[in-house]
């Protein structure tokens, strides 16, 4: 054990090591096929010799958007791929406009005197519906979405490429319900939905009497023997948000099988629809508005250490994930057998503070959670506890699984369009990692404001030299001590991946 954690420590400072699959593993990312080639984002409509210069690890060339108009709202996208860290750029993004329709059912022969063919004959479809045409059925949302792979490109291309469409097919199933929008929805797809204006909860007592009227009149309403939950529309769209990622991951682990799909990354997607923005984080990635100069965060990084309470309840309940080799509970430092009997602060799941303990023999495990900050890992292996793929992932030259620890599950925020009035300087900005690393949220907002506040508001391009300017001043200047940044500090190493979007575009549009 001691050998393999050596041997895992040494990786901290290179980034997350691949996991030292088994042979299987390692034939099979030979001789398999990759699900989708290794590409650049398709809206930044490159060439193949292009994605090979982007490549280019001493110049890494800053790419941008050909056409200020190739993305809804005017967004800007601006990239750079790493320092040498891996061969290619894991970062991978996508951005779509989706029309979300209701399901064709199996087509209904009318009968002769049906309601449905009588309406169809009336001169100039006089007395037909709209939902009967479906060029206007459904419902239209944007996406905006950035993959950061590690240990290879495969999950992060993967997802790009289809995550998108489980969200559709998950809307697909209440775009009838969200339309609706006059009505909270039904518990049960198929009954009568309540107005939502009209609704009250009725007490136990109310409820078993049925409600108001004189018994048995026409008045009287059925005895209802339980108070329903009101659920928003709201609440539905993060659920297909949350469904789609867990099939999105599971679809993943399926296709191992019989394609090439190394790795796995985080996810960080923006989708808007219906008035409001939902941006759904799984991993360290960021989003945040600048609205009106002030920065509202639209996601937390969960790493190692702000899930440590989660990753370690997990441990404690199912201690064989451990491979008996590790331990859930969590020390200042390493503890050495001379330690045995004495007493040492630590922190079990339930504390946020720290306590005493007398150390004994499992205590001498190797922590479940080693390392702080960016160097973090879990089981000395993987620096981020939410994301897509990684399902062959285990503790280097070990057959102690990681995946159990790491959740698909992404947090989602939501922000209203319509309640705030946003100038043409205000935007959401959502960035990998790469980013936030050296930059903060303060220091991107005057940034992104300072330079879009001296560019014509007129501008469609004005989002994409902003992204630039991020990505640039995150990068940094080569200089014979590496990648400096401004006060001579370190840039960052990582490839990076900024989109801006102006929230103007998204008020209008709603």
């Amino acid at each position: 054990m001691l050998t393999r954690v050596k041997s895992a420590v040494a990786n901290f400072m290179g980034g997350i090591m691949s996991g030292g699959g088994s042979g299987a593993d390692q034939l099979n990312g030979t001789d398999l096929p990759p699900r989708f080639p290794y590409s650049r984002p398709d809206f930044l409509g490159l060439s193949q010799d292009e994605v090979e210069c982007s490549a280019d690890h001493i110049a890494r060339p800053i790419l941008i958007l050909k056409e200020s108009r190739s993305l809804p709202w005017a967004t800007g996208y601006a990239e750079v791929i790493n320092a040498g860290k891996s061969t290619h750029n894991e970062d991978q993004a996508c951005c779509d406009v989706i029309r979300v329709k209701k399901k064709v059912a199996a087509p209904i022969t009318p009968s002769k005197n049906s309601s449905a063919k009588r309406r169809s004959s009336l001169p100039n479809g006089e007395g037909s519906q709209h939902k009967d045409n479906p060029d206007t059925e459904g419902i239209i949302f944007n996406y905006w979405a950035l993959f950061d792979g590690h240990a290879g490109a495969g999950a992060a291309v993967v997802a790009s490429k289809l995550l998108h469409h489980q969200i559709a097919e998950h809307l697909q199933e209440v775009v009838d319900v969200l339309r609706n929008s006059a009505v909270l929805p039904p518990t049960c797809l198929g009954d009568e939905p309540e107005v939502g204006n009209n609704t009250r909860t009725l007490t136990r007592a109310a409820s078993l009497r049925g409600g108001v009227g004189v018994p048995g009149s026409p008045s009287t309403p059925s005895t209802r023997f339980f108070i329903e939950k009101k659920i928003s529309h709201e609440s539905l769209i993060i659920g297909a948000i949350e469904n789609a990622f867990k099939d999105m991951d599971d679809q993943i682990e399926r296709e191992k099988s019989t394609y090439n799909i190394s790795g796995g990354c985080t996810a960080l997607i923006a989708v808007c629809m219906m008035g409001k923005l939902y941006v759904s984080n799984a991993g360290d990635s960021r989003a945040i508005i600048i609205c009106n100069g002030e920065v509202i965060p639209m996601s937390s990084e969960f790493t190692p250490e702000t899930e440590r309470q989660r990753l370690q309840y997990l441990a404690c309940l199912q201690p064989h994930l451990l491979g008996n080799e590790f331990t859930h509970l969590e020390f200042p430092r390493r503890v050495q057998r001379k330690e045995l009997g004495k007493k040492m602060l630590y922190r079990n799941y339930n504390m946020t503070g720290w306590a005493y303990k007398t150390i004994e023999e499992d205590d001498l495990k190797f922590p479940l959670i080693y390392g702080e900050g960016k160097k973090a890992r879990v089981m000395a292996t993987i620096g981020v506890t939410r994301g897509l793929g990684d399902h062959d992932l285990k503790v280097h030259d070990s057959n102690i699984h990681i995946k159990p620890f790491l959740s698909c599950t992404p947090e989602v925020r939501v922000y209203d369009l319509l309640e705030n009035e946003h100038g043409a300087d205000d935007a959401l900005v959502i960035a990998t990692d790469g980013l936030w690393d050296v930059l903060s949220n303060k220091e991107v907002s005057e940034a992104v404001t300072s330079f879009l506040s001296n560019c014509d508001p007129d501008d469609a391009h004005r989002y994409t030299l902003a992204a630039q300017d991020l990505v640039m001043r995150a990068r940094g200047v080569l200089k014979d001590r590496g990648w400096r940044i401004s006060n001579d500090r370190l840039g960052s190493g990582d490839d990076i991946s900024v989109y801006i979007i102006p929230l103007l575009y998204g008020s209008k549009q709603t």
